[in-house]
């Protein structure tokens, strides 16, 4: 078996996901689209579509051409029946490739925050967030939810946190697959975001080395993978 990973920038890779596909049996490989020359497999060579997080736009295609490539991909992946998971940018690309609009949401969202799990989660078919939970966040925007689409989760920041679209696919505005040296990388690389507002926290506040926080959200983050392939 085989997950596909579409990454952004190098400081934002899968994480803890890494472990849970190697744990049950999965091949990793990675489309980096910060290459020169970034090169996407035929669908029917993956099993599972991993879009990972990224400090641009899914609306910066004057900038980032190959954002059209990877929205006709990850629609593709989605019309073709694969588990597809998208975390931050993946979630808005999962959003935006859907039809859906992406835009700035009211507040900036950066560090740890709760997310509740909504009424509609409890539903047979949709995967049951727990009741409320504190997850690693760092986003700008928002997106409205796609056609069809459930939403799972909100937070006081951010309304659409989390959704679902059929059986196989989740976005998750939030980072469930953070580790303490992702966590680094993303404020080495992004330090100047943190800036003293309302839902942005500061750097000793993110970093600070808390085991049992990180050991929740990756834990969560094998049960949406647990849910994503088991379908």
């Amino acid at each position: 078996m085989r997950a596909h990973v579409l990454m952004h920038v190098d400081f934002e890779g899968p994480g803890s996901m890494a472990t849970w596909f190697a744990s049950h049996g999965y091949s990793l490989t990675c489309t980096r689209f910060y290459e020169d020359i970034p090169s996407l497999p035929e669908l029917s060579e993956i099993d599972v579509l991993v879009v990972m997080g990224g400090p641009m736009s899914v609306n910066d295609e004057a900038e980032f051409p190959w954002l059209t490539v990877e929205k006709h991909f990850v629609r593709a992946a989605i019309h073709a029946g694969k588990p597809v998971l998208g975390v931050c940018l993946g979630a808005q690309l999962i959003a935006s490739a859907l039809g859906a609009r992406v835009y700035p949401n009211a507040q900036r969202e950066i560090g740890w925050f709760p997310v509740r799990a909504t009424e509609t989660a409890e539903d047979e078919g949709l995967f049951a967030f727990p009741e409320q939970i504190e997850v690693f966040h760092w986003h700008g925007e928002t997106f409205d939810l796609p056609s069809d689409a459930i939403l799972l989760a909100s937070s006081s920041a951010c309304c659409n946190q989390a959704f679902q679209y059929g059986s196989k696919v989740i976005g998750l505005q939030f980072h469930l697959e953070t580790t303490q040296e992702s966590a680094r990388a993303i404020v080495d690389h992004c330090r100047e975001e943190l800036v003293p507002v309302a839902y942005v926290q500061d750097e000793a506040r993110i970093l600070a080395p808390l085991r049992a926080r990180y050991e929740a959200i990756n834990l969560l983050m094998g049960d949406v993978l647990d849910f994503l392939t088991e379908q």
